[in-house]
């Protein structure tokens, strides 16, 4: 592919640059173009991978059939087999009539699969029939459908990576990797930074009539220096923002506007590491684990209260009643696990039975009450202080027993 060719083909196509591994990207997918190989794209988000397709698809034969660009990463995962294959009538909920799908559509054409490794593990499994025989089935069908059609896949991560976490399937991964094109990230092409710039502040001045922007050299060095994270689509938010910010200070009889590295500087994200937070496994991770922490240390503060009621009973225990068994201090009860409620526990009680104090005498004849409060106190002795169980056996609530031990 001679210079002349290569720059007529970024005017085509709006590629601004002149990095030679950006023009081995474009060379590669003018020759792969005349055959139906599958290509994989690859490259960091927003290093301009759509453009590959675009020119594959327009110098191969196919260039008048159809062409489809799909983010797969974009589709829920329960429709986009109906997105891809197309769906028959009553298939599902919502499928009101016969649906054909990109690939019915796309017959005779090209079809650019973004993100490929966002595609569930089921889909992927039925786009391997489609690249390895061109037949498919549509979603509520068991008929076989053929289709010709080529197929483009672009990824932003490593798909070896994710074969190995078993997010992708291996023989996918070596079917669409027949012949790669690397897309380089900007930060890889520092000479066509500058030129990227100049073109997205000029096309933004020219379409709002603003000033065109100009840089100093320090402020050219700065922008050649930032890493740019964002790529090409950074670049061009950042020169846009400074042409609508900057442009509109100028007078209507200047046509540049000229920026030094300290206005510059206000339009750019800096880059502190060392301020970043640190991932950390405690209860910090998330809104639902603060939240359990929090209830945690509320049925702490509970128990002790409950605790200290407990203890005031016992010390306050009418003459010729039997007392409650003693409680292991505060401090030593713990709670059985995160999420259970351990202000209503008290399995830690202890039985003394040498301990006790019963007095030899006692009305025959007892009030209700207080033969109720009897019962309730042989019943927590039986179950060692535990109020779940010993309502249980009462057939009460534990916030009904709980509520007639503080009446006592």
């Amino acid at each position: 592919m001679t210079n002349q060719d290569l720059q007529s083909l970024k005017n085509k196509y709006d590629i601004i640059g002149n990095d030679p591994a950006l023009n081995r990207a474009l060379e590669i997918a003018v020759a792969v173009a005349p055959t139906d190989i599958t290509v994989l794209v690859t490259g960091e988000s927003g290093v301009g991978k759509e453009n590959i397709p675009k020119i594959i698809h327009n110098s191969s034969p196919r260039k008048r059939g159809k062409y489809f660009a799909i983010n797969c990463g974009a589709i829920p995962e329960g429709t986009i087999d109906s997105e891809l294959f197309g769906h028959e009538k009553g298939s599902f909920t919502g499928a009101n009539e016969m649906r054909r799908g990109y690939f019915e559509e796309a017959d005779g054409g090209t079809i650019f699969l973004d993100e490929i490794a966002e595609m569930p593990l089921a889909s992927q499994a039925k786009l391997l029939r489609v690249l390895q025989s061109g037949e498919f089935i549509r979603v509520g069908s068991s008929k076989v459908l053929k289709t010709d059609v080529r197929v483009i896949a672009a990824t932003n991560v490593n798909l070896m990576h994710a074969v190995s976490k078993g997010k992708f399937r291996e023989d996918l991964y070596y079917r669409l990797n027949a012949v790669t094109v690397m897309m380089p990230s900007l930060r890889e092409r520092p000479g066509d930074i500058n030129l990227l710039f100049r073109k997205f502040a000029s096309d933004f001045s020219a379409k709002y009539g603003f000033s065109k922007v100009v840089l100093t050299e320090d402020a050219s060095i700065l922008l050649r220096k930032y890493r740019w994270p964002g790529n090409i689509r950074q670049l061009k938010n950042v020169a846009e923002a400074v042409s609508a910010m900057e442009s509109m200070k100028m007078s209507s009889s200047s046509d540049k506007c000229v920026i030094d590295v300290d206005v510059l500087s206000k339009y750019i994200p800096r880059e502190e590491p060392n301020l970043l937070p640190a991932k950390s496994s405690s209860y910090h991770d998330s809104p639902e684990s603060a939240a359990e922490r929090e209830a945690i240390i509320r049925s702490i503060l509970q128990l002790r209260q409950d605790v200290d009621y407990l203890k005031s009973v016992i010390a306050g225990a009418a003459p010729g009643r039997q007392q409650l068994p003693s409680i292991a201090p505060p401090e030593q009860i713990q709670p059985a696990s995160p999420v259970q409620d351990v202000h209503e526990r008290f399995d830690d009680m202890d039985e003394d039975p040498d301990e006790q104090d019963f007095d030899e005498c006692e009305p025959e004849v007892l009030s209700i009450r207080n033969s109720n409060m009897e019962l309730i106190e042989k019943v927590l002795r039986k179950h060692g202080g535990n109020r779940k169980a010993a309502a249980a056996e009462l057939g009460i609530s534990e916030r009904t027993l709980y509520r007639k031990l503080k009446q006592k």
